[in-house]
């Protein structure tokens, strides 16, 4: 089947792709990582600006076109997140024989979407639809990954204790997101339920952006730091194939470098 592909039309979709992951990217670089010449790149990109596919702005880069608006909600719909989220998370749940839940952003809030849960009789009960503060627990992994002016907005002066292991200044919540961004995970330690033990991992979608956080909570009896390193490694693998499934490309670097784990 290799015969029946149309070369142009493959190089254009490489150059969109990479105007989609890289919004406001010139000419130059995109023939770069494309391997086209500049005059070819420019051509390609002219005919699809010419049907909105990309724009360009004054400065000469490029940004994805109104008519991709129209796609994306097409592909929104016919690629559901969830869907390919709950094999992964059922996979997880049972190597580590634990709560898993698949959580996004709504409005202010971090919300379950989708959970797996293991047949033991002791675990830890997960809702679809529940919903906790962003500034604590294991949703600060979602926050931890949103612009700035959203992160001021959700964590207050004063934040309300949850429990006694909840981070009880702003000065504190701001400087554990910087970790968690740094090290790629987050874990949480009795700060919404006392007697609970969760950790999460970012999903990364085609632009670098985190759409949602895996998410193991289990009883804190039961995880010795051992099993929490093994847990981490295993959420943070299957958040990462989520992101694969999402488009999103790891060489990308999404913003942070991960540290050795630490506890």
């Amino acid at each position: 089947m290799q015969n029946y592909i149309v070369e142009s039309v493959d190089k254009a979709l490489d150059l969109l792709m990479e105007v989609a992951r890289k919004p406001n990217i010139g000419v130059t670089d995109l023939a770069r990582k494309t391997g086209l010449n500049k005059s070819r790149a420019y051509r390609l990109l002219h005919t699809m600006e010419q049907r909105q596919i990309v724009k360009r702005t004054k400065d000469g880069a490029y940004g994805l076109g109104d008519a991709m608006l129209v796609l994306g909600i097409t592909a929104s719909s016919q690629t559901d997140m969830i869907r390919l989220a709950t094999p992964i998370l059922e996979e997880l749940c049972q190597r580590v024989n634990e709560t898993v839940q698949l959580r996004t952003i709504d409005g202010m809030e971090a919300l379950c979407v989708a959970k797996a849960e293991p047949s033991r009789d002791l675990r830890v009960h997960a809702n679809v639809g529940r919903r906790r503060p962003l500034y604590a627990g294991s949703p600060k992994c979602l926050l931890a990954f949103q612009p700035q002016a959203f992160i001021d907005k959700c964590v207050p002066l004063r934040p309300a204790a949850l429990t006694a292991n909840t981070p009880r200044s702003r000065k504190a919540i701001l400087a554990e997101l910087t970790r968690i961004r740094r090290q790629g995970y987050c874990v949480s330690r009795g700060e919404v339920s006392d007697h609970q033990v969760s950790c999460a991992a970012p999903v990364f979608t085609l632009d670098n952006s985190v759409v949602a956080t895996v998410h193991v909570v289990a009883p804190a009896f039961r995880i010795q730091e051992s099993e929490l390193e093994h847990i981490i490694r295993l959420t943070t693998m299957s958040a990462s194939r989520l992101s694969h499934a999402l488009g999103w490309r790891e060489d990308d670097g999404a913003g942070r470098a991960r540290e050795p784990l630490s506890f």
